[in-house]
């Protein structure tokens, strides 16, 4: 299912990020982050008849895009603020990142993530992190975890390190765009997976305005379409409930500050169900022997829905994070077998 977004004015509000700041977060980022290769795959151009091309993201330190924001937004605190510690929610992705910045500027943190979350991304954060970090496991989605850890926020002074709606967060994912544009100056179709909005938020901002000819979709799963809900009601509107099965991706209201640039800059927003996304899961590993994780395979879910409109065209899939545990490899295939 599609839905437009809609063709706003340019930016207006000054507190929205620009590209300039993007370029000034890619300076702090250097020799932290990698600049991931962007690798054509053989079997989806193939398969769809395009150069497709894919945006290694999961190749990332820790396994993710996360790295990028939480890194941007950590580097510029204060003496004081590093010295009363941070605190932060997510579903597994932006912890690792989190985790990997404390043990690097040597920052107390403590980290909310649900009592679900994979095993893999748990685990990884305690290694990241080592002893500069606590992990809470609690509630059964992001928004519990969230609501956990602004009520920590409010009790003991920490810094609260949000995921995606923050400036600075959204400048740090918006470095990515700048590495596309870098190794692939003609993009027709970038396709995006979209949680919180701040990745997509990010690369809006570079994309509006280094390459507005590229069409820009943003990817939800199905039952956590939140941008698509707010887009058709006309402002930003929280789901009633979600399905966490897509974990890196599954929240029930976008960033306030996601969805503003986002419903400017996004040319439409696509829900896929779990089982494409399954699917695409299953077709990378066994066609390309890339390991990734659900949320991460959201932009190849969706081609299949504009086939024939990227029949011929450059695109690009930003496969944004690789942290699958292997136990969810049998649900994951009998959920892909239902399609």
């Amino acid at each position: 299912m599609t839905t437009a977004a809609s063709a706003l004015p340019a930016q207006s509000n000054p507190l929205l990020p620009t590209t300039a700041d993007i370029m000034t977060a890619a300076d702090r980022l250097a020799g932290i982050v990698r600049h991931t290769p962007l690798q054509r795959s053989e079997f989806l151009s193939r398969a769809f008849n395009a150069n497709v091309l894919l945006k290694r993201e999961d190749l990332q330190p820790v396994r993710s895009f996360k790295l990028r924001g939480a890194y941007n937004r950590m580097v510029q605190l204060t003496e004081a603020q590093r010295q009363r510690g941070i605190v932060c929610a997510s579903a597994g992705n932006h912890s690792q990142g989190v985790a990997f910045s404390c043990q690097a500027l040597g920052i107390s943190g403590t980290l909310f993530m649900p009592a679900n979350t994979p095993a893999l991304k748990v685990n990884k954060a305690r290694q990241f992190g080592g002893q500069q970090v606590r992990i809470v496991l609690t509630g059964q989605t992001f928004d519990d975890a969230c609501a956990a850890a602004r009520e920590f926020e409010r009790q003991q002074g920490a810094t609260f390190i949000h995921p995606f709606d923050d400036v600075d967060v959204i400048c740090g994912q918006g470095t990515l765009g700048l590495e596309l544009l870098h190794d692939q100056p003609r993009i027709d179709y970038l396709f995006v997976p979209v949680g919180g909005g701040g990745l997509a938020a990010g690369l809006g901002t570079v994309f509006n305005e280094r390459s507005p000819h590229t069409r820009l979709i943003g990817v939800e799963p199905n039952k956590a379409a939140a941008l698509k809900h707010s887009l058709s009601v006309g402002h930003n509107h929280s789901l009633a409930q979600i399905d966490p099965f897509v974990d890196g991706a599954a929240t029930q209201r976008i960033g306030e500050l996601g969805f503003e640039i986002c419903q400017r800059t996004l040319n439409r927003v696509v829900s896929v169900p779990d089982a494409d996304t399954c699917q695409a899961l299953i077709n990378l590993y066994q066609e390309e022997a890339i390991v990734a994780e659900l949320s991460g395979c959201l932009s190849i879910a969706a081609l299949t829905a504009l086939k024939d409109e990227i029949a011929g065209k450059t695109l690009v899939c930003i496969l944004s994070g690789g942290n699958n545990d292997f136990h969810r490899f049998a649900d994951i295939a009998e959920r892909a077998a239902c399609r």
